[in-house]
């Protein structure tokens, strides 16, 4: 609740008002407790008053409640009962303006990214990728780069693993090996993340961070993520959202500290964050949480103990709402004795003894005063929300939608040339190429087996004049020595051998003809 006077009013304690100090807001916090506590409403309370002031803010509706933030509160009998402990009699109950979003497209706007803007790092997490594995991914980005390869969805991430399948070798001289049992394992990882829907999620347009930023009629915008679905991908749900902070970091112009952040960021079930994280990217979480500040964002974990946030993070979070905890068992109270050392101690009650003791929409809390220091920790109670409390209807949600000012910007996907069309289009003609270069020489071949099975026409014609000249000089000799033999002398033998001449050349020049004549017919018919 917005108060000129407390400021961002949160909560209320025995002395008075706690409120969150604006220049402040971007030194991050958490807000931790067991479930069923009020995380929830407490959530709520404080992005609805950073609306109120003019702070945009995003968060992740687990349940569909938060959705509720855009319509109009009302009073109700618990809120009554609770207006005397806040000192408030006519509550002005109102709403924020609100834009729903959803990765799947189903329940508000699309929220896409492209393969690039991922990068090996984060998606190497999302694909659950040993270190090989992610290794050969790194490989892959550096040749889609070197290439001028656009990397827009994952069928463009399909295409560069075959296209390094073909080229192991060379690839494996220059970079490191890369074997067909790793890229094999990638697709199959692709393919479980196509399984689970995050096809829709990966390609163009990508979401314009800019969009988070937004003020409508001196309020900031909510910019609530639908994660109901989202959810039941802890990898894809928690990657996603950092992948946001990323952008955000990347993207935003230093601006130091302001009176007030430019946005703030609530990132609910913040321990699906820290599961299973490797180092390199533990470290990279650190950096973004530590320097995004001075870009004038705040971000605030939701989750249900303190111990779920590693300790170089946990330290950053300046802003804490501590629920009630639960001790069963010699974990959870250690959980709770944690939980209670990271506040500033009160001499007037033991921390760890009021966070098992603490009622629903109870809370210890402690926020940095105006040097940054933390202040000493309060039971307090937090305020109710002035928006309504529960999820709204399809109907109210679908008006939202078509509502809002980025209606229709992302709902259509687009497929630009990217790595998949230039690799497809350089297989095809390089299968065209090896298939006319097989004809031609398949062409080639059949042409020498023909030439060597029958003789060509000048050989032919040589060979008949070679057969009609062998067989005048025959005739000649023959007659020759038949005349010596016998002693007779032909009676004319001018006349005799010419006789003999002209029927061997014609006899010779006929069947030269006759072959001649065949063999040129048989090749026109051919």
């Amino acid at each position: 609740m917005l108060d000129k006077e407390r400021g961002l009013y949160i909560a209320h304690c025995a002395n008075g008002a706690l409120s969150i100090q604006g220049k402040m807001a971007n030194r991050h916090g958490l807000i931790a407790g067991a479930t069923g506590t009020g995380k929830t409403v407490t959530l709520q309370v404080m992005a609805e008053t950073f609306c109120q002031a003019g702070v945009p803010c995003f968060m992740a509706d687990m349940k569909g409640d938060l959705s509720g933030i855009s319509q109009v509160g009302k009073i109700s009998g618990f809120i009554e009962k609770r207006l005397p402990e806040f000192g408030i009699e006519n509550p002005e109950f109102q709403a924020c303006p609100v834009r729903f979003y959803d990765v799947y497209g189903e329940q508000g706007h699309p929220m896409r990214a492209t393969v690039s803007q991922m990068g090996p790092l984060l998606l190497s997490r999302i694909l659950q990728l040993n270190e090989t594995q992610a290794g050969i991914l790194n490989i892959l980005f550096r040749l889609a780069d070197e290439q001028g390869l656009l990397l827009d969805d994952l069928k463009d991430l399909r295409s560069m693993l075959n296209w390094m399948g073909d080229h192991a070798k060379e690839i494996t001289l220059k970079y490191g090996t890369v074997t067909s049992m790793s890229i094999g394992a990638i697709q199959r990882a692709i393919l479980q993340l196509e399984n689970q829907g995050a096809d829709k999620f990966f390609g163009l347009p990508s979401f314009d961070i800019q969009d988070l930023l937004s003020v409508e009629g001196g309020k900031g915008v909510m910019s609530v993520l639908a994660a109901d679905k989202l959810m039941m991908q802890p990898k894809l749900y928690s990657t996603f959202l950092l992948w946001l902070l990323s952008e955000l970091y990347t993207t935003l112009p230093e601006v130091g500290d302001l009176p007030q952040p430019k946005l703030v960021f609530f990132f609910d079930e913040a321990h699906m964050l820290f599961t299973d994280t490797s180092k390199a990217l533990l470290d990279k979480i650190e950096q973004v949480i530590r320097l995004v500040r001075s870009k004038g964002v705040g971000i605030y974990f939701i989750t249900q103990s303190p111990t779920d946030i590693p300790e170089n993070i946990l330290g950053q979070l300046g802003n804490r709402v501590q629920h009630a905890l639960r001790a069963y068992t010699p974990k959870d109270q250690k959980a709770v004795k944690t939980a209670a050392d990271t506040f500033r101690a009160n001499p007037e009650f033991k921390t760890d003894e009021a966070i098992m003791n603490l009622e629903t929409g109870e809370a210890l809390v402690s926020f940095l005063d105006e040097k940054g220091a933390p202040n000493i920790v309060e039971r307090a109670k937090v305020l109710f929300p002035l928006s309504q409390i529960g999820a709204v209807t399809e109907g109210q949600r679908i008006d939202i939608i078509k509502q809002s000012r980025i209606y229709g910007k992302y709902d259509t996907s687009v497929d630009r040339e990217s790595a998949f069309e230039v690799l497809l289009k350089e297989a095809e003609e390089r299968a065209l190429t090896e298939a006319e270069n097989a004809e031609i020489a398949a062409s080639e071949k059949a042409g020498k087996k023909e030439e060597k099975k029958k003789p060509g026409i000048v050989s032919k014609v040589f060979k008949a004049i070679i057969t009609a000249v062998t067989s005048t000089l025959a005739a000649i000799l023959g007659t020759y020595v038949s005349d010596k033999v016998t002693g007779k002398k032909t009676k004319s033998r001018t006349s005799a051998t010419g006789r003999v001449v002209k029927n061997a050349t014609s006899a010779a020049t006929r069947s030269a003809t006759r072959e001649l004549t065949r063999d040129i017919l048989g090749n026109l018919i051919k």
